[in-house]
């Protein structure tokens, strides 16, 4: 038996002169419209230290993934913030970022995001950027996770500053209460903003539903050289190949929008986000099956008791 051990940091109280350290990743990577917006805010208050630590290029739907090749870590300029570039995944750029390896001191707060796309229901699973909050959680750091539900016909880029300052009283409440030693360690927060934030309902405390878009595979081309293949590979189009002793075939991976379950419960996140509120769901580390579940394996094992 082994369990995941959340850990606090005891830093000094800091005087009242002195102003919060957030530290900023996302999935999307650092130049990302999300990030720079929600950069924008932050510094726009002269509230924060602010400082980024985002992957040098895009790694959406990564979940906990992390390299094990070393990491090429580069200097970026944002302004008003200390910015770096990390050859890795958003769980790689945090435990770097909170290490003191990179940055002088544990953050206060880290934020992952803003993302493209809502991060709601069974998606949490496959999210890098839900993963990158999660990876502070799990090392006593208080954080939050922010998505905006992009619509390409619907949505400017005007909207992840809105959904950036829409969350500041959000941020303000958790630094304060990390002052005040009063912060719940045990979770992390998920925040997911409606496509027309500018008119959103307010904010809903939600919980994880079911709903999931499930992947899907195209045949894109057949019996081709695997040579040739190879070149044509690349880590953006999400290629992959699958060999036998004949041929080669191309597959292309892509989304479908259809839900796995609908959720039918007022309280959870997709379902709320539809709705037009900008849903916050405190998350944990552990995922347990439902007591049903324990039951028909309690008499399912043998021997069991």
């Amino acid at each position: 038996m082994f369990s995941y051990v959340v850990k606090q940091h005891n830093k000094p109280m800091r005087s009242s002169g002195d102003r919060p350290v957030i530290m900023v990743t996302n999935d999307d990577g650092v130049d990302a419209p999300g990030l720079l917006a929600l950069v924008h805010a932050l510094v726009s208050t002269g509230s924060y230290v602010v400082q980024v630590c985002a992957p040098d290029s895009e790694k959406s739907a990564v979940s906990h993934c992390t390299y094990r090749h070393p990491l090429v870590v580069k200097k970026v300029k944002i302004e008003g913030a200390t910015a770096v570039s990390v050859s890795g995944t958003p769980v790689d750029c945090v435990s770097l970022g909170i290490s003191k390896a990179l940055f002088p001191s544990v953050p206060d707060l880290v934020i992952s995001g803003i993302n493209k796309g809502n991060n709601c229901g069974y998606n949490i699973v496959y999210s890098g950027t839900v993963a990158g909050a999660r990876e502070a959680f799990l090392d006593g750091v208080p954080s939050i996770s922010l998505s905006y539900q992009w619509n390409s016909t619907k949505s400017q880029i005007n909207d992840y500053l809105l959904s950036a300052k829409a969350c500041l009283p959000i941020i303000n409440a958790i630094l304060v209460d990390v002052k005040n030693q009063t912060f719940p360690y045990g979770c992390f927060l998920n925040v997911d903003f409606p496509t027309d934030i500018a008119n959103h309902k307010g904010y809903k405390l939600t919980k994880q539903g079911k709903s999931r878009s499930r992947l899907g595979w195209k045949k894109i081309t057949a019996d081709i050289q695997i040579e040739k293949l190879l070149s044509e590979l690349s880590q953006e189009n999400h290629t992959q190949t699958i060999s036998s002793e004949h041929e080669h075939l191309l597959f292309q991976r892509h989304h479908w929008n259809s839900q796995f379950s609908e959720d039918k419960d007022d309280e959870t996140d997709k379902k709320s986000l539809r709705e037009g509120y900008i849903t916050v769901t405190p998350l944990g580390a552990l995922s347990r099956a439902d007591e049903d579940s324990h039951n028909y394996f309690r008499n399912w094992l043998p021997n069991s008791s």
